[in-house]
Parts: structure tokens; sequence; C-alpha cells
């Protein structure tokens, strides 16, 4: 059935009892049915770095060498940059929920037309539109999550979740060493069935997805009053019935003036006129991360075997405790963030990495690394960088109006990723083409340098936004107008 739209000037508490919600079921529902797509992410990224071995082997029924798996992994991320960018402004145009549905539905057909790929070009082809659907996720999860976490747990939850990227990676990797076991699957139809794994666990997730509301943000500025009232409604009979406990009484009250849709003008102008110091740090810590993380997940399968004899059946070996280390950062730093601040937790993160990097790369271009100290090394860098790569999605979620919340993600995303995501893997995956140890040093270097880019943007332009509710660290804009306009309130 249509919602009724009703335009107006209207107060309403919905963002203050959100807020004061203690953790429910509810929560949990919003976590297991949106966060996982970090999981689908995870495991389709090193779903290709762990098979990326076995496709340049002659048998593999594809004919593909560690260059071209470089530039596939750039063809993904393309496509994820351009899919956020194309559906983060749907999502904040018609919902949350229409298109973490859709987007969904688009890396299910994508990631299984990937298993039957049979030359680059088609592989190429699959790669860019599963990121596509990649990227539409990230834009209309991020927001719907901020939109539905309480703000008291916002930064611990979104890093958690947004960590668990690396819970689908490591759960890509040991799927991949059953997978390319020869003595179960030969080489030509392993990789390709590994690639089904992925779309099981998306079609389990968009079942459970289809039980998520829209975001009563969302409606109540456009228009929808009344739906979204019926859900925090549903939502808080639920919660109080299953704590016992009488809820508090929600605080303050925020006034808007309702707009069925707000041009893509108003949002670019928000941005770059009201939030430049914003867009600033938003850039620099997505293009931070962004060249670090994906110039080394995407290709460290062809790094372990090109320069320290790493089969390609124990590859996964490897990149799950490489993935694990990255899981275990959020999980055990997030807490500080909504406690010692944002500030200098993603600072820390981001500085704490970089520093690190710089001995990887010299003992790596001394030769003074084996399989084993080369990975204990990237587990202490990346503990650090992936609360600041999960820290940057929070920080660009939380700091711009709720408007134009799913299209910051999306353009900060895309544009952070464009430089950083698509260079970094295209360098490292030709510089190990060379053979040659001083090259793959220099991507390191060049890695540690963006990273501290990053710390140092955050340093200065950062945003305390720990505990604080949406509302107030980025007025709406149509609170804006209703202010401007003096109206009277429905």
């Amino acid at each position: 059935m249509a919602m009724a739209i009703e335009l107006g000037t209207i107060r309403t508490r919905i963002p203050a009892r959100l807020d004061r919600l203690p953790w429910s079921r509810f929560h949990w529902r919003v976590v297991i049915g949106l966060g996982t797509v970090w999981i689908l992410d995870g495991l389709e990224v090193t779903m290709v770095g762990s098979v990326a071995s076995r496709l340049t082997e002659s048998d593999s029924g594809i004919s593909i060498n560690s260059g071209q798996i470089g530039i596939a992994a750039a063809i993904y991320v393309l496509g994820a940059c351009l899919g956020a960018l194309f559906f983060g402004q749907l999502t904040d145009r018609f919902g949350r929920k229409k298109l973490f549905l859709l987007t969904l539905l688009i890396y299910l057909l994508a990631t299984v037309a990937t298993a039957f790929a049979f030359a680059p070009w088609y592989f190429y082809l699959a790669r860019f539109v599963t990121g596509a659907g990649i990227g539409g996720e990230y834009a209309a999860i991020n927001s719907a999550i901020d939109e539905l976490i309480p703000a008291r747990v916002r930064g611990r939850v979104d890093l958690i979740i947004n960590g668990s990227y690396w819970l689908g990676a490591a759960g890509g990797a040991a799927t991949a060493v059953f997978f390319l076991n020869r003595a179960v699957f030969d080489a030509a139809v392993g990789w390709r069935v590994a690639f089904g794994v992925g779309a099981v666990l998306g079609l389990g997730i968009l079942l459970v997805r289809r039980n998520v509301p829209e975001s009563p943000r969302w409606l109540f500025i456009h228009g929808y009053q009344e739906q979204a009232e019926r859900i925090v409604d549903r939502i808080e009979r639920d919660v109080a019935e299953r704590s016992g406990t009488r809820l508090e009484e929600p605080g303050e009250s925020i006034t808007v003036r309702q707009r069925r849709s707000i041009p893509f003008r108003t949002i670019a102008e928000t941005a770059y006129r009201r939030y430049p110091r914003r867009s600033v740090l938003g850039i620099a810590l997505f293009v931070g991360q962004a060249f670090l993380y994906n110039g080394l997940t995407f290709n460290l399968g062809t790094l372990l075997s090109t320069f320290f004899g790493v089969s390609s059946t124990l590859v996964p070996v490897f990149i799950v405790i490489y993935a694990l280390s990255n899981f275990t950062g959020p999980v055990v730093l997030s807490r500080m963030f909504d406690t010692v601040g944002r500030i200098p937790m993603i600072a820390g993160a981001y500085i704490g990495s970089a520093l690190l990097t710089v001995p990887l790369a010299m003992l790596l271009l001394y030769g003074m690394l084996n399989r084993w100290t080369f990975l204990a090394l990237l587990v202490g860098i990346f503990f650090l960088a992936s609360s600041g790569a999960s820290a940057a999605y929070l920080t660009v979620s939380e700091v711009f109006p709720m408007e134009t919340r799913a299209l910051a993600i999306a353009f900060f995303y895309a544009v952070g990723t464009a430089v950083g995501g698509i260079t970094g893997p295209l360098l490292f995956g030709q510089l190990i083409e060379t053979e040659q140890v001083g090259n793959v040093a220099l991507a390191f270097l060049i890695g540690a340098a963006v990273m501290l880019l990053g710390g140092i943007a955050e340093l200065t332009l950062g945003v305390r936004a720990e505990r604080a509710s949406l509302e107030n660290l980025a007025k709406p804009l149509t609170a804006h107008e209703a202010e401007n306009n003096g109206s009277s309130t429905q």
C-alpha cells in the first residue's frame, strides 16, 4: 500500500526517541540485516585475492595474468565508486529501504555471473557490476544504520559493523582453501564454485533485511510523518515489553519544513559552502585508507607468491590471519571512539599505521623478512589501520545533514576511493609484476605517506562527534528552512 505524503512544517521528537532507546533485539536486527553487507564486500575482495594465484595458472580455465588481476581489482573499485554515486542519490531521494534491497539484488546477480568468467573482458565486466552493487550498498546501509542506532553507541557499533568486512575476508580466504584444493575440485572449477558462496550468503541477508524498517528520520522529513511515528511507536513498545522497564522521556524536539525531494544542487552546495572543512576531511580519510588497503588486499596473494614463494593453495591461510587482525582492531578499540573521542582515536589509527609501515618497507627492501615476519608486521599495521578505515565511513555519515547523508557517503567514498582505491591496486599490481622488491617497498612507503596525511587531516579538521545526536552535529537542511521561514508548526 502506498504511503500518503502530507508536506508542511512539523515539530517532532523522533530523533530523540530513537537516541534514548536501550539496546534491544530491534538493534540486533538492524545490525544483522544491514551491517552484514560488509561481510559480503570482504568476501568478494578477498575471494579474488585468494584465488588470484590460481587464476593465473595455465589450467584455470581463464587466461589472465597478475597484472590483469590488478586491473580487475581497479575495475571492481571503479564500479563501486560509480554505483555509490548513482545509488547514493537515489537513496536520499527514494528512501533507504528501497535501495538497500535493490543494491543487494544487483550484487547477487553479478557475483553469480563472475563464476562463469571465461575471458578477462568478461571477468572485468562481472567485477564492475558486482562493485556497483556493493558501492550502492555503502550509501544506503551506512545512512540507515546511523539513523537507527542510538547516539551513545553509534561509534562502536559503526566500527564493528564496518570492521566485519574482515570476517567476510577471513571467511572468503578460508573457503578458498577448500575450493582451491586440487584433490577436491578441478583447477578450472573450484574458484568458480567459491564465488557462489557470496551469492548464498547474500540471499540469506536479503531475507533478513526485508524486516528492517525504513528510517523514521528519512520518513518524517519527506512527508511521511504518520508512518515514521508508527514505526517508532512499534519499536518503543517492543523494547519496553522485552526489557520490562519504562522508557525515559525523550529529549529535545526538532522543527523541519518537509520536502518531497532535495535538489542535487542543494546537496552539493551543502558540502562545499556550508561544510568545506568537513569535505576536505572526508576526502583525506578516504584517500588514505583506500590506497593502502585496496592496493595490498587485492594483490596480497600475488605478492606472497612472487616474493615469498607461498603456493596458491596456502595463500588463503595467510589471508585468514591478516583478515582476523583487521577485524580484531575495531572490536578492541571501538569503545574508545565513544569515550576517548573521535579525533584522538582516528588520528592515532592513521598515523600509527603509517609509522609502522615504514619499517616494513625498509626490511622488505633489504631482504630481512620471511613470509611469517612479513605477515606479523602486516598484522600490527592493519590492527590500527582497520579502525581508521572504518571510522572514515562513520565520519562522513555523521557530519553532514540527514538529507545529504547517503550521497555524502557515496561522494566521499567515490572520490577518495577513485583516487586511492583505483591507483593503489594498479600500482601494487604493476610493481609486483616487475618482481623487483624495491618497487614493492616504494609502494608501501607511498601508502604510509597517504595514511599519514589522513591522520594529520583528522587532527586539524576532525569533529568531536562522540555521543552527539546527528541533528546536533549537522542540522537538517529542512530544519534551517523552517527557521528561515518562521512558519507555524503542525
